[in-house]
Order: C-alpha cells, then sequence, then structure tokens
C-alpha cells in the first residue's frame, strides 16, 4: 500500500465507525467549510485544506512523500523520538521499516487535537444531552486543552523522523472510533446487567485480559460487582477527556454506567456525586482494540505491521474472529 492509502484506510474507517453518522460527519465537515471559508485571508492562507475533507484533525502524515510504497510498518500508542530511533535502529539490525504509525498524534495533529472534541456534544445528544448545552460545555473544554497543548515542544519526533528520512503518519480519533463501535456492538450481545458483568465481558476480550494479566484491567474502583449498570456509555473517542460540568446531565438523561479509558479525579468525583458508576477498561488496552482494527485492515492489504510502544498486538479476520496474539516484540527478520 502506498503512505496515501494508509491514511486514506484510517479516514475512511474513522468515519464508517464514527459515532454521529455519516450525515453527522458530513455536517460537522460543511460546518468546517464554513468556518474555513470565513477566516480572514491572512489565516486562511495558513488553514490545513485537509480539514475540508478529513474530520480527523488528529490523523495526519507528517513526514514522507504520500505516494511511497509500503511494505512494512512500524506501529505503537506513542511514537516519539525514541520510538524513531528504535525504527532506524531496527533498519540497521536488517528490518527493513518502511515507516511508522503512532497512535496519539504528533505535530500539528497534536496541536489542533481540540477540534476533533466537538464529536463529543453530538454523542451527548444521543444520550438525552440537547445540543446546544453540550455545545457550550465542549467548546469551553477545547479552548482549556488547546490553551494546555501551546507549550508543548509539538515536532520534536517529526524532527526526527524527517532527518532520518522515515515516513510518519497517525492516526487517532478513527481508531478510538473503532473502540466504540466495536464495545457497543460487544455489550449489545453479551448484554451485562450488573458491573461484574460488565468487567467480566471486558475481560473476554483479548487486549484486556492481557493487560488484566499485567495488573491494568477493567478497575471497577468503588462500584461492587453486583450493583447493577443500568444504561452504559462507552467514552473513549473525542480526543480526550469532556468537562466535569456535563456529568450531571449525562445522569439525567439516564446514564448508568461510564466505561471509559481514563478518567481524572474531577471526573471521577463527580460521577461519584450523581451515583453514575465508572469502569476504566484501560487506557494501553482500549487503544490497542482500535489500533488492531485498523492494521489488520492493513495486513489484508499487504502491509506487515510491528508492534511496539505499548501495543497489545492481536489478529483478527474479517469477521473479527480472533486469529492470533503476539505477547511480545516480533522476532528479527
Amino acid at each position: 500500500m502506498k503512505l496515501r492509502e494508509i491514511y486514506e484506510t484510517a479516514v475512511r474507517m474513522g468515519i464508517e465507525a464514527d459515532p454521529r453518522g455519516k450525515d453527522g460527519v458530513d455536517e460537522f465537515l460543511a460546518r468546517q467549510k464554513k468556518r474555513h471559508d470565513a477566516q480572514p485571508d491572512h489565516l486562511k492562507e495558513l488553514a490545513d485544506s485537509e480539514e475540508l475533507t478529513n474530520p480527523f484533525a488528529d490523523t495526519r502524515i507528517y513526514v514522507g512523500d504520500p505516494n511511497t510504497e509500503i511494505k512494512t510498518l512500524l506501529g505503537g500508542i506513542d511514537m516519539n523520538t525514541g520510538e524513531v530511533l528504535l525504527a532506524d535502529r531496527l533498519r540497521e539490525k536488517g528490518v527493513a521499516i518502511d515507516a511508522i504509525y503512532t497512535h496519539h498524534p504528533e505535530a500539528w495533529g497534536l496541536t489542533r487535537l481540540d477540534s476533533v472534541m466537538e464529536v463529543q456534544a453530538d454523542i451527548w445528544a444521543t444520550l438525552g444531552v440537547p445540543i446546544q448545552a453540550g455545545e457550550k460545555l465542549i467548546f469551553e473544554r477545547m479552548d482549556e486543552v488547546r490553551r494546555r497543548l501551546m507549550p508543548v515542544n509539538y515536532d520534536q519526533a517529526i524532527d526526527a523522523a524527517r532527518l532520518l528520512g522515515m515516513p510518519f503518519l497517525s492516526a487517532h480519533t478513527p481508531t478510538d472510533n473503532l473502540v466504540v463501535d466495536f464495545l457497543n456492538k460487544w455489550f449489545a450481545k453479551k448484554k451485562p446487567s450488573t458491573i461484574e458483568d460488565v468487567q467480566k465481558a471486558l475481560l473476554e476480550i483479548p487486549e484486556y485480559r492481557i493487560a488484566a494479566q499485567k495488573g491494568a484491567g477493567p478497575y471497577t474502583g468503588k462500584s461492587g460487582g453486583t450493583a447493577r449498570a443500568g444504561r452504559i456509555w462507552v467514552d473513549m473517542t473525542g480526543g480526550t477527556e469532556g468537562p466535569k460540568t456535563v456529568v450531571e446531565k449525562l445522569a439525567d438523561a439516564g446514564v448508568g454506567t461510564i466505561v471509559g479509558m481514563h478518567m481524572g479525579q474531577e471526573l471521577r468525583d463527580e460521577a461519584d456525586k450523581h451515583s453514575i458508576h465508572v469502569i476504566i477498561a484501560g487506557h494501553m488496552s482500549s487503544d490497542s482494540l482500535g489500533i488492531n482494527l485498523f492494521l489488520d485492515e492493513l495486513e489484508r492489504g499487504g502491509v506487515k505491521t510491528i508492534a511496539t510502544s505499548g501495543l497489545i498486538r492481536v489478529h483478527r479476520d474479517k469477521r473479527g474472529k480472533v486469529t492470533g496474539e503476539e505477547p511480545g516484540a516480533l522476532p528479527l527478520r
């Protein structure tokens, strides 16, 4: 596959699994175009044209000719300068690494992470939170996240990849969307009624079982095993954590249990205050699940993948059946 085909596959799969649906994504892109067109000329010429066709600002090619043929991809959750050097070292040892894939974005995919957060308001709306209230809350949180990211040295890994001639891309929200889609279907099939049922259902998924063996499995916190879960919300996409102020509205809308990758203490305290159960499924395990669904598609397209940087590699066929697990690094060839 060419580098651009890998990128386009990520965008396509992300849209197909997007909680907004195709119509919702199209509406978002239409809003993006209006915002783009409304900019003054001195800002418009600096704008990223990809935003008009790709709804995921955290999914980009950073280094490399898009027409580069990729046969072997080194992929992981956080691919920083150290992982770029690892890729170069593997090349020296005879492993033909053609490109690097990172889940968590770098460069302008990181500095504009706030722009993918708008989806959260649309997700809350499906749960019963009025869209105008959700938009107000998420726009305030987006501004906070944007300011928090401004001091970050966003180009470190990108500079290393550029100097070493290593193609580099990210796909963040698309694979997070894949996790949400997978778990929503999984819980619909398993129909868990208690907190213990939810935990057991997660542990049937290899990525969570393997993480649990390493002490990072699904954590139920204060919630007892026999406590009834009520309405379950899988909260695993939208860039980063939303505002704590939305928790009360989610409780009023009938959410009984939040299943998330991670959750800060303020949000946890707010959930407890409003009698919402919280299950932390696990960050690396949840990210791995989404990444694996993406990488499996690339492998079906002829790309060999090598896992590193916390990625729990599990292979599935097109029907979703697990065909193999990798407990560690692939052997050198």
